[in-house]
């Protein structure tokens, strides 16, 4: 395989929202490169089950709802 072809692939240092550490591999910025995050599975309703809630406030889902009223009868 080509050489130019392929990415530099090398570790980097990834910092979590608590401060928590770890070394991975990646594309990214050059060799020692910090990646800090401002959304990890440690605070983000989706993986912490937080209140996130979604609202239909007269949009799609209740535009749907209203064009198939009575179609399937449960």
């Amino acid at each position: 395989m080509k050489k130019e072809g392929h990415p530099d692939y090398h570790f980097v240092e990834v910092v979590m929202t608590d401060g928590t550490r770890y070394r991975t591999r990646s594309t990214v910025g050059k060799e020692g490169h910090v990646i800090t995050l401002d959304i990890d599975p440690k605070t983000h309703p989706a993986w912490t089950g937080g209140t996130g809630v979604s609202l239909d406030r007269g949009g799609r889902l209740s535009r749907f709802k209203d064009k198939f009223k009575g179609f399937v009868k449960s």
